[in-house]
Formats: structure tokens, C-alpha cells, sequence
């Protein structure tokens, strides 16, 4: 099994607890969308990521002095989003460590793909960015198949607790003979399914923590998580797509 997740945007360096153990698969590609970019002009990058100005000169600087090889975080303890802080592999015991370096994948708009021990710096380039890289038009074609072939070599069965901005890279890709299951979270308002991004993103964070607590590898088992006030909804579920309902009506 394979858990595909998002990456966040908010990101740290952490030189002083564990270290990496490899480069990112796709480095090269990497280094290809840096140089690209670098030679973007502030107003161009400003409009690329869609933020402040202080969050784009943040960003700009962070660019100008990148080096893909020096100053790298693991990418599981990098990202700060939410799902991340639920998720909280800072306080992963060893046990649960190697679960998530077999089992855990996280897409990436700049990286590709990344295991969670992949060195990696802060950057802010979303998978769905107007970015024309290359020849290609945006981020999905500069990315095509590679990002999903990778994740079929690795197992027959993908488990998708990301977004569908991201998760369509895989799922566009996908052969036959390889299971991809989706877990959708909700809550029921006068008889609808409604999901919440953040809620969501909550949820699946604690999901890869209860998966990695209890070394689950198998679709069936999935079924058991219970975190949050979520149960499993036979009802609302199909073979290919869980669905977890929030009885407990948690609000933000």
C-alpha cells in the first residue's frame, strides 16, 4: 500500500533534528522548475502564487539563494500545514517512523514526489499553478505519468488521503490493474454529505497517524477509523471510495 497526501504551503528548515536519509526522486525536475522560476520577474512571481507581498518576498528570497542540495529538512517534519499538525510525526515513535517511510508519499508541485525522509527546502509552487514549464502548459503536463508510474512500481494498491488538486495527477494515470481508494470526511446537513476543507484536512492527517499506529495495510482495516468523532458509513461508501461521517458536529 501507498498513501498518497498533499503537501502545505507553510513550510520550515530543520537542520537540528532528524536528518534526511535521500535526495528527491525527481530532483532533476526539480532543478528544472527552479531555474525557470528564478528567471521569473517579481510581478510574474507575485502573480504565480497569488499571495502578499510579504509572503512573495519571502518566497522570492528563498529563491534567489535555493540550493536543492544544502540546509534540507526531511519532508514530513517541513511541512506545517494542518493536515501535518495532525498528523504530528514529530512525536512519531520509531515503530511508526518506518511505517510511513514504506507507506507514505506526498505529491508535490516543484518535487514530484517525495518520501518522508526526502531532504528537501521551503518553496511555493502549487501543483495547480499557471506555471508553463517547458514545453508543457502547466504543472499536470510537465508532470504527465512519471509521478504515477513511480507510485505502480512501488504497489498495486494506492490509498488517496490527498486533495483533488492533487490526487487527479495520479488518478488521471492510473492502469487497471492498480486499486486507488479515496476517503472522503463529512458531516450529514438535512440529509446532504457536506465536507469541509478543513475539517478535512484535520481528518486525514489523523488517519495516516491511527494508520501508522496500527501498521494498517489492508483496504478492510481501513474501516476502523474512529478518530475525531468520524465513523466509517457503509451507506455513503463504495468499493473505491470510503466515506467517514463526523457524528460528534465539530466546529471550527
Amino acid at each position: 500500500m501507498r498513501i498518497i497526501i498533499s503537501p502545505a504551503k507553510k513550510m520550515n528548515i530543520d537542520t537540528d533534528g532528524l536528518p534526511p536519509e535521500s535526495l528527491p526522486q525527481f530532483l532533476p525536475e526539480a532543478a528544472q522548475l527552479l531555474r525557470q522560476l528564478k528567471a521569473m520577474s517579481y510581478p510574474e512571481l507575485k502573480a504565480l502564487w497569488g499571495c502578499s507581498d510579504a509572503l512573495a518576498e519571502l518566497n522570492r528570497s528563498r529563491l534567489l539563494h535555493m540550493d536543492l542540495h544544502s540546509q534540507l529538512t526531511p519532508a514530513i517534519l517541513s511541512y506545517e500545514g494542518i493536515q501535518y499538525q495532525y498528523m504530528a510525526p514529530a512525536v512519531f515513535e520509531y515503530g511508526q517512523f518506518d511505517y510511513v517511510k514504506e507507506h507514505l508519499r506526498i505529491l508535490s508541485g516543484f518535487y514530484g514526489l517525495l518520501r518522508p525522509f526526502d531532504g528537501v527546502v521551503p518553496y511555493r509552487l502549487e501543483m495547480q499553478a499557471r506555471l508553463a514549464a517547458g514545453q508543457s502548459r502547466n504543472l499536470y503536463e510537465f508532470w504527465g505519468d512519471k509521478l504515477c508510474r513511480q507510485l505502480c512500481r512501488e504497489s498495486d494498491f494506492i490509498l488517496n488521503l490527498a486533495s483533488f488538486e492533487y490526487s487527479k495527477i495520479i488518478s488521471a494515470h492510473l492502469p487497471k490493474d492498480v486499486f486507488f481508494l479515496t476517503c472522503g470526511f463529512g458531516e450529514l446537513k438535512e440529509g446532504k454529505l457536506i465536507e469541509k476543507g478543513t475539517l478535512c484536512k484535520m481528518a486525514r492527517g489523523e488517519m495516516v497517524r491511527f494508520l501508522a499506529e496500527h501498521q494498517m495495510t489492508q483496504a478492510e482495516d481501513i474501516k476502523a477509523f474512529d478518530r475525531l468523532g468520524y465513523a466509517y458509513s457503509e451507506e455513503h461508501s463504495s468499493p473505491d471510495h470510503y466515506v467517514f461521517i463526523n457524528t460528534a458536529r465539530r466546529s471550527i
